[in-house]
């Protein structure tokens, strides 16, 4: 369903993944210390959608731990029965049981492979862990609330007199804690987006929910209304916008040869607009649904849509326009790059007499205006922003007066109102929002340290920050004008030393950095989802471009771009932009060397 669309869309970042892979095994290898007799795996059957029951692995023990922290996953009002089944009778006392809403499971990531210890006291299994996050009941991963970087437990085995062969158990599991492991997460669950509206009730955001792919596929509707009234979560509570209070669905929805039917119960003052745009909201999180749907309020018919595809057509998710065109930064100057392939090619979308002295640049389209942001720099090294907005080519700018030592990428806040252009860059560590006139106001983060990068998502009211050598992401909230961001989430990841990040998709990042040596990885919004995409680029990655997958416009060729050690890639690093790539130049007079093209970009 919302898999099979997603895999479409995706599918310019996986042809980015090569030999990389996924980066998750289907089973996690396991170390064993001391003499072990191998053992043949048993088996038992188990639906795919469901994790394997203890019995299934037998008298193989790494395959025992795998399967124990996959127990948890699925169902929510299960999932302390099959995490017991795993746990010896006198141990069981050690997970004191939740009401299913209240069920959260602590997912983590293996550091290294599972420790598997034979002493005579018995078999121990150590764990080595990275905190990620707390799955709740309704599909959200909050933040981690557990701090352990390790689990230790016994493992004993289960051999009866009449019965020798009969697996493994957990003697003493960690207390109160269902594990789960992030590739449980992956493999147990499926990635489901859904949309709530902005502050303004102007723009859609897309929210990351997991919905287990045990449940059936004529309850998937029940549950997206469900999460849809219940509000977005937490960290995007500050830039949008619940339902009425006291907004419920009534039963469950039902439906049958292509029709669906939902019944609310809704405050009686809520107007037709605020009903319709529910009904965009459920049209966009059920992208696998293209029939008719029939609201019903309080059990009378408010709003029949006959095709719910053609309503996703007739209001796109984000206001876009065309397919995105390729820049780079070539001698001080933006031009068009050109791969073939049949891409769109566009001119330079400022004038010449402003293309000049360029270091980085930023630009996003608006309707029939352009929206142009630049670096310069001058003599004297100093750099400074340059903004303008209108027709293509923008001839009018504003130039800032305040210069730095460094600035960043400039990036454009996507929003739909045309009248309030807003950007935000980095600068000297710090990060700054900026308007059509270039003007720099400071804009505090709840995160503490140096910031060094910062990305927009498509919607315009999200962003991703690396501060202090962490990424995070904070909502926006772009009410008045005024640019305010919300409590920054931090975002687990096994990369250090990270150096740039942009959005990859809806709910996903590239994100720039090491994994021992330098690397790019696509990382999910939550920091769940981890996927090399290439293990080693050569040279720290000093910056990242990509065009963010969606369901409204999407691309099919390679989405990212990056620069390290002065060179410009697309894609990997055995696809350097070349200066043949770089339109609208003069070329070198004979014998001169010919410059890198440096900083490429998406325009959109």
């Amino acid at each position: 369903m919302t898999r099979r669309r997603l895999a479409g869309l995706l599918a310019g970042v996986l042809l980015l993944t090569g030999a990389a892979g996924c980066g998750i095994p289907e089973r996690s290898e396991v170390r064993v210390d001391g003499q072990v007799t191998a053992a043949k795996s048993g088996s038992s059957s188990f639906r795919r959608d469901e994790p394997p029951n203890r019995l299934a692995s037998g008298t193989d023990r790494a395959a025992f731990v795998t399967n124990f922290l996959s127990a948890a996953a699925g169902e929510a009002d299960r999932a302390y029965y099959r995490v017991k089944q795993f746990v010896a009778p006198e141990g069981r006392s050690r997970i004191q049981e939740k009401q299913p809403s209240e069920v959260a499971l602590t997912v983590v990531r293996l550091r290294e492979t599972p420790v598997i210890t034979d002493s005579t006291d018995g078999t121990r299994v150590t764990l080595r862990v990275q905190q990620i996050g707390l799955l709740r009941a309704d599909g959200t991963l909050m933040p981690p609330v557990a701090t352990e970087t390790e689990y230790r437990f016994e493992l004993r085995a289960a051999a009866q007199e009449d019965k020798p062969d009969t697996g493994w158990y957990v003697a003493d599991p960690p207390p109160n804690v269902l594990l789960l492991s992030d590739q449980a997460l992956r493999q147990y669950y499926q990635t489901h987006i859904v949309y709530f509206w902005n502050t303004g009730r102007t723009q859609l955001v897309p929210d990351q929910r997991y919905l287990p792919l045990a449940v059936p596929d004529e309850r998937r509707v029940t549950e997206v209304v469900k999460w849809l009234t219940a509000g977005p979560s937490e960290w995007l509570g500050p830039g949008t916008s619940r339902l009425p209070d006291g907004t419920r669905l009534i039963n469950n929805a039902t439906g049958a040869d292509g029709r669906w039917e939902v019944n609310l119960d809704m405050p009686v003052d809520a107007d037709d607009r605020r009903v319709e745009e529910f009904v965009d909201q459920l049209a966009w999180s059920l992208p696998e649904l293209d029939g008719q749907l029939e609201l019903r309020i309080h059990n009378q018919t408010r709003v029949t849509v006959p095709d719910l595809g053609q309503r996703r057509r007739d209001r796109p998710a984000y206001p876009l326009g065309g397919n995105p065109q390729r820049f780079c930064v070539y001698d001080g100057a933006v031009h068009p790059l050109d791969f073939g392939g049949g891409e769109p090619l566009g001119a330079a979308p400022v004038t010449e007499a402003v293309n000049k002295g360029v270091v980085a640049a930023g630009f996003s389209r608006s309707h029939d205006e352009i929206r142009a942001a630049l670096v310069t720099a001058g003599a004297d090294k100093r750099q400074r922003l340059v903004v303008g907005v209108g027709a293509a080519p923008v001839s009018i700018v504003q130039r800032g007066t305040r210069t730095f030592t460094a600035m960043g990428q400039p990036v454009w806040l996507r929003s739909p109102a045309p009248d309030r252009p807003q950007g935000l860059v980095v600068a000297d560590g710090a990060l700054y929002r900026f308007d059509s006139g270039a003007q720099l106001r400071a804009v505090p983060l709840t995160a503490e340290g140096k910031v060094t990068a910062v990305a927009t998502s498509l919607d315009g009211h999200r962003i991703a920050v690396v501060v202090g050598g962490a990424l995070y992401v904070a909502a926006v909230n772009l009410n008045g004008g005024v640019v305010s961001v919300g409590p920054a989430r931090r975002l687990a990841t096994s990369l250090t030393d990270l150096s740039a990040v942009d959005w990859a998709g809806e709910n996903t990042l590239h994100l720039a950095g090491s994994a021992g040596r330098p690397a790019i990885y696509d990382i999910s919004v939550d920091g769940a989802l981890e996927t090399p995409l290439r293990r080693d680029v050569g040279a720290r990655v000093t910056h990242l471009s990509s065009y963010p997958l969606n369901a409204v416009a999407p691309f099919p060729n390679g989405n990212l771009m990056y620069e390290a050690n002065g060179v410009a890639y697309r894609n990997s690093p055995f696809d350097t932009i070349k200066r043949d790539e770089v339109r609208d130049v003069t070329p070198p007079p004979a014998g001169a060397q010919a410059g890198n093209p440096t900083a490429p970009f998406f325009l959109y």
